[in-house]
C-alpha cells in the first residue's frame, strides 16, 4: 500500500486505484521518460504516478535494475490526502435554505431584543426589583430563540438518512440531502451508468484491398480472421495481466482478447510471484487453432507474439499501443488501438478505406462502440524500443480495420429518464465516447425525444490568418448529422440549418469544440449549455467545467456516474451520486449500491421530503417560540408568568415529541411532481404563513386573556405574589389552556403531505402523539387531576359554579375554532390562493433571478436563434465589433485595416458598411 505520491523512474507496476478512481480494474503504471525536456505534471503524467492509498499488486523490472520511484508528495498534499481533506472540510453548500435559516434566527433575535427592552422598561416603571427584571427579561431570549431548533433539524435529516439507507443509497454528507430536493438538472455518464458496464463483442470489420481502392468488408467474427496483423493487433493491443492465475483488465480488452480464442502467458508468474524480472507477456493461439505450414514443420518456430512494451491508454490521446515481436522475426511491430478518428489521423492516407466515414457512421448511429486498429513495422534495437517516446512510433500507421462492440442500455434507464422529463428536470449526457454513439444512446433512452432536432456544434481554434470559428449543423432525427448547406464559409459563426428549425431543439458538442467555445465564445456557451443535451468526448476536467457552468446559470445540478472518470464532476455537483461500490465513492456525497440510475428519482424524492420536513420543522419551531413569546408578553403585563412545570410540559412533552416524530413521515410514493418545493425560507409564502398564524395566535390568546376577566367568578392576580414566584391565576389558566392546543394544531398544520410527503396519518407515531396530547390537553383544561393542579400550579375556575364549568368547555371550543381557522389559513389561503393562484403572477419576477430561465426565454422569443443561414449570421461576435470599429475610420484607413483579412471578410465588411 502506497503511503505517498511517487513518480515511477524504472520498471513497471500494476496498481489497484479503486480507492481514488472507483475503477476496480488494475492499472499498469510505466516509468516516466527520462529526458531533460520532460517536466513532470500530475495530470499529464498520471500513468507514471503511484498515488497514495493505492495498492501495488505487482512489480516488474529489467535484470538487475530494481523498480524505483521518487517521492513527490506526502501527507495531506497527496491525492488521497486532498480527498480526505475534502471529506473532513467539504466546501460549503451554497443553499438558500441554510442561508435563510441563519437570517431567520437573526430576525428572532431582533424580536427577542424588542421584547427584552419592552420588559425592562415596563417592569422598571412598575418598580419591580432589579433581579426580577433581569431574570424575566433574559428569560425572553431563550424563549424566542428555541434551543431545540438544531436538534429538531438534525432529527429530520437522520430519518432521511435511514430511508436512503433502506433504499441502498448511502450518504457521507447529510447536509446535501436537502439540496438534492431542488435538483432541476441531472447529468449522466454513459458507459456503466446509462448503459451496461460490460461490452459484448459484435464483430470485426477488416480492410480489404480492391484494385486501387481500400474498402471495409462486411462485419465478421474474430474467430474467422486469418493469422494476420488485424488478428495479431486484437491479441496483443491490450492491458490484460494475470493475477492469481486469472486474467484481469479493462472489460473491453478482455472481450476483445477472448473473441480471438488465443491464450496469454506471463513467464515466471505461474507461481503468482509478484516480484520478477521484466519478461515479455506472450500470446499464442489455443492448441486446436495452431496452424503450421506443411513444409519445414520441424524448423519453423511456433506462432507466438511477445509484448515487449506497452504505451497505456490515455483519455487525452484517445489511444493505446504495444510494441511486439513475433517469435523468429527480425523486426518489431507496433499495434495501436483507439478511437476511429484518432487512428485514422495517425494512419497513412492511402491505407484509410474510401468508405471509412460512411461505415463508421452506420455503426455508431446504431449505438455500437467502435474502435479502430492500426499497425506499423519498427526497425530498432531492443534497448531503443524500451526507451523510445510513444509520439515517435505512433504515426505512419497502416489502417487495419474496425472493432465493433455493443453496449446495451440498462433496463432502468429509459423509465427513469422519462420520469425525470415528466418532472421538468433537465437531463444531460456527458461521455467520453463517440458523438454519434452518444446521440444514438440518447435517442434510444429518451434523453433526446424522437421529434427533437439535434444541432451539433463544431468549433475550430484560431489559426494563423483565421479567427476562431463556430459552426452549427442541423441533424434531423431520421437523417445523418450532415450540414444542410454544403458550402463552407470562413466566418466566425457558420450556420447550417433548415429555415424550419422546430422550437424544440437541443445542442450536441464534443470536448474539443467545448474547449474552443469555452475560451473564445463565452456568451454563446451559455446558450449552448441551457439547450445542451449531449456532450461527447469530454475529459474529466471538461465534465467538471460543464457542471460548474450549469451552476453558474442558476441550475441545481446532480451528477450520476460510475466513479471512474467522474470524480471531479461528482465533487463539483450539488448532489453527486456514485454508482461504484469501491472506496472512491467517498468522492461523492451519495453512493448507490444498485449500479443503475433508479437511485436518482429516489434521491430526489427523499431530498424533497427532507426539504419539506426541514421547512415544516423550522416554521413549527419558529411559530412555537413566537407563540410562547406571545403568552409570556401577555402575562408579563400583569407581572405573572407560566409556571416551571407549565414550561416543562410545553417544551418537553409537546414540542420535543412533535419535533422528533415530525420527520418520520415517508416521502411520497407517487410520481415526481413537476415542481420542486420552495428553497428560500425568507420568501413571501413562508413569511406570510408564519405572520398569519401569529396574528391568529395573538388574537385567540388575547381574547381568552380578556374574556376570563369578564367572568363573574374572576379574581384579579395579586402582583405581590410574583416576588414569591407564585404565578398561578385565572389569566394564567386561560392563556395556558388555549396555547397548549395551539402547539398541537401548528404541528398538524405544518406537517405537509402530498406531493412531496405521505399523508400525515401514515406517520403513526406523530398521529398517535397528536391524539394522546390532545386528549391530555382537554383533560388538563376541563377536569385536571389534583396532581396536575399541584404540579402546574393551576388556578382552576371553581367546580361548583355552573358558569365556571361552562367556561372550561368554552376554552376547548375556542381552541377548536382556532384549529379550523389555522387549517383554513394554511391550506386555503397560503397553499391554494397564494401559492397556486397568485404565485404564477410573480413567477416572471423570479425568472429574472435565474439566468438560465432568462436565456431560455430570450431564445424562445428570438426567431433568429439559432441564427439562420443569412448574411447577418455570417458575422460573428468578434467580427461585428471589428466592423463597427472599422466603420468609424476614414475610407483609406478602412481599406488598410481590411487588406489584412481574408477576401470574404473584405466583402462582408464592404456589404456591412454599405448597409449602414
Amino acid at each position: 500500500m502506497m503511503q505517498c505520491d511517487a513518480v515511477l523512474l524504472q520498471g513497471n507496476c500494476i496498481v489497484n486505484e479503486s480507492m481514488l478512481t472507483g475503477e476496480s480494474v488494475p492499472v499498469t503504471k510505466t516509468s516516466i521518460v527520462d529526458r531533460p525536456d520532460v517536466i513532470y505534471k500530475e495530470k499529464e503524467h498520471g500513468r507514471h504516478t503511484l498515488f497514495c492509498g493505492t495498492q501495488i499488486i505487482q512489480t516488474r523490472f529489467y535484470g538487475g535494475e530494481r523498480v524505483t520511484a521518487v517521492v513527490v508528495r506526502t501527507g495531506f498534499s497527496t491525492s488521497k490526502g486532498s480527498l480526505v481533506r475534502s471529506i473532513m472540510y467539504p466546501p460549503p453548500v451554497d443553499f438558500k435554505f441554510q442561508q435563510d435559516s441563519y437570517k431567520f434566527v437573526g430576525v428572532l433575535a431582533a424580536i427577542a431584543s424588542v421584547g427584552f427592552i419592552y420588559t425592562v422598561v415596563t417592569k422598571f416603571l412598575r418598580d419591580l426589583s432589579p433581579s426580577a427584571i433581569a431574570l424575566d427579561s433574559l428569560d425572553l431570549i431563550t424563549i424566542v430563540i428555541p434551543p431545540a431548533l438544531p436538534m429538531a433539524m438534525t432529527v429530520g435529516i437522520l430519518y432521511a438518512l435511514q430511508r436512503l439507507k433502506h433504499q441502498k443509497i448511502f450518504c457521507i454528507s447529510p447536509r446535501s440531502i436537502n439540496i438534492s430536493g431542488v435538483l432541476n438538472c441531472v447529468c449522466f455518464d454513459k458507459t456503466g451508468t446509462l448503459t451496461e458496464d460490460g461490452l459484448d463483442m459484435r464483430g470485426v470489420v477488416p480492410v480489404s484491398q480492391a484494385s486501387d481502392n481500400v474498402e471495409l468488408t462486411p462485419m465478421t467474427s474474430a474467430m474467422t480472421l486469418p493469422h494476420d496483423h488485424l488478428l495479431f493487433a486484437m491479441a496483443t493491443c491490450h492491458s490484460i495481466t494475470i493475477i492469481n492465475l486469472e486474467k484481469v483488465g479493462d472489460p473491453l480488452d478482455l472481450k476483445m482478447f477472448e473473441s480471438t480464442g488465443w491464450t496469454l502467458d506471463e513467464p515466471g508468474l505461474d507461481d503468482t510471484n509478484k516480484y520478477d524480472m521484466m519478461m515479455p507477456s506472450v500470446v499464442r493461439p489455443s492448441a486446436p487453432d495452431v496452424v503450421i505450414s506443411n513444409e519445414n514443420v520441424e524448423t519453423e518456430p511456433p506462432l507466438e507474439l511477445g509484448m515487449l512494451r506497452q504505451f497505456p491508454f490515455s483519455s487525452s490521446l484517445q489511444r493505446m499501443s504495444v510494441i511486439t515481436r513475433k517469435l523468429g522475426a527480425s523486426n518489431f511491430d507496433l499495434y495501436c488501438k483507439g478511437s476511429p478518428e484518432m487512428i485514422a489521423s495517425l494512419s497513412r492516407p492511402e491505407t484509410i478505406p474510401t468508405d471509412f466515414t460512411e461505415q463508421l457512421h452506420q455503426y455508431t448511429i446504431q449505438g455500437y462502440r467502435v474502435l479502430a486498429l492500426g499497425w506499423r513495422p519498427l526497425k530498432l534495437s531492443y534497448l531503443k524500443a524500451q526507451r523510445i517516446n510513444r509520439d515517435e512510433v505512433e504515426c505512419d500507421l497502416q489502417f487495419l480495420g474496425l472493432l465493433v462492440m455493443e453496449n446495451r442500455l440498462k433496463k432502468e434507464t429509459t423509465p427513469v429518464i422519462s420520469q425525470l422529463h415528466k418532472a421538468s428536470i433537465k437531463t444531460i449526457m456527458i461521455t467520453g465516447d463517440n458523438m454519434l454513439t452518444a446521440l444514438s444512446v440518447g435517442r434510444e433512452c429518451g434523453l433526446v425525444s424522437p421529434h427533437q432536432q439535434v444541432i451539433t456544434i463544431t468549433a475550430t481554434a484560431p489559426d494563423e490568418g483565421s479567427a476562431a470559428s463556430l459552426a452549427f449543423h442541423a441533424n434531423k432525427p431520421s437523417t445523418p448529422a450532415t450540414p444542410v448547406m454544403s458550402q463552407r464559409v470562413d466566418s466566425v459563426v457558420q450556420v447550417d440549418l433548415d429555415e424550419k428549425v422546430n422550437s424544440s431543439f437541443c445542442f450536441a458538442m464534443e470536448g474539443k469544440s467545448w474547449r474552443v467555445v469555452h475560451q473564445y465564445f463565452p456568451e454563446v456557451l451559455q446558450k449552448l449549455v441551457v439547450r445542451g443535451a449531449i456532450f461527447a468526448r469530454m475529459n474529466p476536467d471538461q465534465k467538471q467545467q460543464l457542471v460548474l457552468e450549469l451552476q453558474g446559470l442558476g441550475y441545481f445540478v446532480g451528477m450520476c456516474g460510475d466513479g471512474a472518470n467522474d470524480c471531479g464532476a461528482l465533487k463539483a455537483a450539488h448532489a453527486g451520486i456514485s454508482l461504484s461500490e469501491a472506496e472512491a465513492s467517498v468522492a461523492s456525497p451519495f453512493t448507490s449500491a444498485e449500479p443503475n440510475i433508479s437511485c436518482v428519482p429516489k434521491l430526489i424524492k427523499e431530498g424533497r421530503c427532507a426539504l419539506v420536513t426541514s421547512f415544516g420543522v423550522f416554521k413549527y419551531m419558529a411559530a412555537y417560540s413566537l407563540t410562547q413569546f406571545v403568552s409570556i408578553m401577555i402575562l408579563y403585563s400583569i407581572d405573572t408568568n407560566l409556571t416551571d412545570f407549565q414550561f416543562l410540559w410545553i417544551d418537553l412533552f409537546l414540542i420535543t415529541v412533535f419535533a422528533i416524530f415530525f420527520g418520520r413521515t415517508d416521502s411520497y410514493n407517487g410520481p415526481l411532481a413537476s415542481y420542486s418545493p420552495p428553497a428560500a425560507l425568507l420568501s413571501l409564502a413562508p413569511i406570510m404563513s408564519i405572520l398569519l398564524h401569529m396574528l391568529i395566535v395573538i388574537s385567540f390568546q388575547a381574547f381568552s386573556f380578556f374574556y376570563v376577566q369578564q367572568q363573574p367568578w374572576f379574581v384579579p392576580y395579586n402582583t405581590s405574589l410574583a416576588e414569591e414566584d407564585i404565578f398561578g391565576c385565572y389569566e394564567n389558566y386561560a392563556v395556558f389552556s388555549v396555547s397548549q392546543f395551539q402547539y398541537i394544531i401548528l404541528a398538524l398544520v405544518f406537517s405537509r403531505g402530498p406531493p412531496f410527503r405521505q399523508h400525515v396519518y401514515t406517520n403513526f407515531l406523530l398521529t398517535g402523539s397528536l391524539v394522546v396530547m390532545t386528549i391530555c390537553c382537554v383533560v388538563f383544561t376541563v377536569a385536571p387531576p389534583d396532581f396536575v393542579i399541584s404540579f402546574f400550579e393551576l388556578v382552576v375556575p371553581p367546580d361548583d359554579d355552573e358558569e365556571a364549568y361552562f367556561f372550561k368547555w368554552q376554552m376547548v371550543i375556542i381552541s377548536a375554532l382556532y384549529s379550523l381557522l389555522a387549517i383554513f389559513t394554511e391550506y386555503v389561503i397560503i397553499d391554494y390562493i397564494f401559492y397556486q393562484k397568485c404565485k404564477p403572477k410573480f413567477h416572471n419576477i423570479d425568472k429574472s433571478k435565474k439566468k438560465y430561465l432568462a436565456l431560455e426565454r430570450d431564445m424562445q422569443q428570438d426567431k433568429n436563434w439559432p441564427p439562420l443561414a443569412t448574411c447577418d449570421a455570417e458575422v460573428g461576435v468578434d467580427k461585428k465589433e471589428l466592423i463597427l470599429d472599422a466603420c468609424k475610420l476614414h475610407d483609406a484607413t478602412l481599406k488598410s485595416e481590411v487588406n489584412g483579412h481574408p477576401p470574404n471578410v473584405v466583402t462582408t465588411v464592404t456589404q456591412f458598411h454599405s448597409s449602414l
